[in-house]
Formats: C-alpha cells, sequence, structure tokens
C-alpha cells in the first residue's frame, strides 16, 4: 500500500481531504468542515463552534511566552474564527494536557490569562478536560458563538467588483516572533544578558497577545452591513486571499500600497534587511480580519478606522499583487503550514 507523507500533501490538503469522506446527516448542521467555524440551526439564530489546539514546541515556544499571555491567546485565536463568521462569541472549554513539570502555580497562571480574555470579549468558560501529556503543554479550545442568520459570513460568497478591505496593521506578529526568536539565541549565548523588549512592545504583544477583532463585528452590525465573504489572517494574507478565492470561485487583485503597515513594522523590516510586504503576505498570526464587501455596502463601511480597502474581486481566478510600479506578481501561499513547520 503507497504511503503518503503528511508533508505532501500539506495542511489545507489534510482538511480537504478528511472533508471529502465526511457526510452530514442531522438537519441542523448548516455548515460543517471547511470555513472557520461549523454552522448549526439553533432556531431563531446559527450557533457558531470553532475549535483550535496550541502544541508546545509548534505554536508557542514557553521560553518567552508567559503563560498568562499564552492563556490570552489561546481564547483569542479561538475568539477570532468566531468573528471570521461575523458572529459574537458567548462560551469556551479549555482543554489541557500536562506534563508534571508545571506546577500548580503556572497552571494558575496560565488560567489568569484564559478567564483575563474571557472577561474581555463577555464569555464564559463553561468546561473542557485535563489530561497528563508526555510531549509538553498541550491546549485545546472550543468556542461557541452566535450570529443571525441573515447575517452569517462564509469564506464563500465573494463577487467581482466586490472591495476587498482588511482590519487593522498586518505583519507586526512575525516581527514579533523574529525579535522573540533573536533574544533567545542572544541569551542562550549569553545567560547572563537580559532581553529588553520595551521598545518592541506593540510588535511582540502583536505576537504574544493577539486580539480577535469582535469590535468590528459590532461596528459592522451598527452599519447592517453583512461580508460577502470573510476569513481570519491566521496562516498569512497569501493563504486566506487563496482560501476567499478557491471557496468564492473568483480572484483577487491587490493593491500593495494600500496594505496597512504599522511604522514600527516598517522600521523593524529594514532592521532586519527584509521586505516588510513578505512578513505581510506570508507571516500570519495577525488575527485581523480579511473580507470582500460590496461596493453599495461599502460607502457605509469606509468611514470606521479600523477597515482599509486594500484590493478588489475579479471574474478571472488570478489572484496577484499590484506593486506601485503597476508590476502584477501572481499570488502564491508561502505562509505557516502546520505540518511542515516548526516555531
Amino acid at each position: 500500500m503507497k504511503r503518503t507523507d503528511l508533508a505532501e500533501l500539506g495542511e489545507f490538503g489534510l482538511i480537504e481531504r478528511i472533508k471529502s469522506k465526511v457526510t452530514t446527516s442531522q438537519p441542523s448542521t448548516v455548515y460543517g468542515i471547511g470555513d472557520d467555524a461549523a454552522v448549526i440551526d439553533s432556531g431563531s439564530h446559527y450557533t457558531l463552534i470553532s475549535t483550535d489546539m496550541l502544541l508546545e514546541g509548534i505554536h508557542f515556544d514557553l521560553s518567552y511566552t508567559p503563560l498568562r499571555h499564552l492563556g490570552y491567546k489561546s481564547i483569542a485565536v479561538n475568539v477570532s474564527d468566531i468573528a471570521a463568521m461575523n458572529g459574537i462569541p458567548k462560551q469556551v472549554t479549555v482543554s489541557i494536557g500536562l506534563s508534571n513539570r508545571f506546577s500548580v502555580e503556572a497552571i494558575d497562571e496560565l488560567y489568569e490569562g484564559i478567564l483575563s480574555a474571557c472577561k474581555n470579549y463577555n464569555i464564559d468558560l463553561v468546561g473542557g478536560d485535563t489530561t497528563s501529556s508526555q510531549s509538553g503543554l498541550v491546549i485545546s479550545v472550543t468556542a461557541i458563538g452566535e450570529v443571525a442568520k441573515e447575517a452569517v459570513a462564509y469564506r464563500k460568497g465573494a463577487k467581482a467588483n466586490d472591495v476587498l478591505c482588511v482590519t487593522g496593521d498586518l505583519g507586526a506578529a512575525y516581527f514579533g516572533l523574529q525579535i522573540l526568536e533573536r533574544e533567545k539565541q542572544v541569551f542562550l549565548e549569553n545567560p547572563n544578558m537580559k532581553p529588553d523588549l520595551i521598545e518592541h512592545e506593540y510588535l511582540v504583544g502583536r505576537q504574544l497577545k493577539p486580539e480577535g477583532r469582535t469590535d468590528v463585528i459590532h461596528e459592522l452590525k451598527e452599519k447592517n452591513v453583512v461580508p460577502t465573504s470573510m476569513i481570519d489572517v491566521s496562516d498569512g494574507l497569501a493563504s486566506e486571499i487563496l482560501h476567499l478565492s478557491q471557496h468564492s470561485g473568483c480572484g483577487f487583485s491587490v493593491f500593495v500600497d494600500n496594505l496597512p503597515i504599522e511604522n514600527k513594522t516598517l522600521l523593524m523590516a529594514n532592521e532586519f534587511k527584509m521586505s516588510p510586504i513578505t512578513a505581510v503576505v506570508n507571516g500570519g498570526e495577525d488575527y485581523e480580519l480579511l473580507m470582500t464587501i460590496s461596493q453599495q455596502d461599502y460607502e457605509l463601511v469606509k468611514s470606521i478606522p479600523e477597515i482599509t480597502p486594500i484590493g478588489f474581486v475579479t471574474k478571472e481566478k488570478n489572484n496577484i499583487l499590484v506593486t506601485n510600479s503597476g508590476e502584477h506578481v501572481p499570488i502564491t501561499a508561502q505562509g505557516w503550514n502546520h505540518l511542515t513547520t516548526q516555531k
């Protein structure tokens, strides 16, 4: 029997392979595998369910990740998935796998972060599981949210001439990770050196303690606008654009000059002698929202300062970056792949 390596298939190929073998039979299952969250018909509204795992040595490094920040982030990244469906999170369950090297006080610190995030997003921690682990710390969070039936946003639905928009700024989390990795190497070479991260607080914060953009979901609701498609930027802008393109059956033109990049990100890109566009396109972990808005609705949302138009939807399935010189560069995904990359 032929053996296929997981790396050959890739994370998204594996998901599609599993999806192709799954059939649903419950009438209440509106949408299953393949989007940021599953959609369940709860009568008066849709219930949204999303699960994410964070594994030590893959998704985080405890040599520079405070447990309180890790707890907060584990909730925020799941909140982001609910927001990506245009929903509001309501409850979470948290399951953890632990080795005996963790003290009770360390777990208290992890849960301080978890509960801090729950308070910030006004969600309830309603359950979970604990088990032993021989491979370090494992955190699995399931988020449950709600959305009005007429307001749910999928990855599918983008139409030609829709405006492609993104919230916040991009690329900062990638450079936050580079700074932390650099400081770790300095420490390993000289344990007496204490890292000075204060001047990089914004970039490091974007990596260690990201925020799910539920604030934007509330603003869209106030303006009675539903994105035609939406996804959160967890694996890099290129990867998310290709997801929207695949699911919606259309293409995207993205203007490099329009990409929202914080000045601190630009300065750090220069320090690392790297193009900031590369970090934006392939970096990931920004947890901003990438969405398409009809031209009519864009007139309603263009006053929201957190939303930036970066391109438009095309009928052709070509996905391109348009540089300031007018050059067209094909968009390819080189971002975070959980089955081939280790942080």
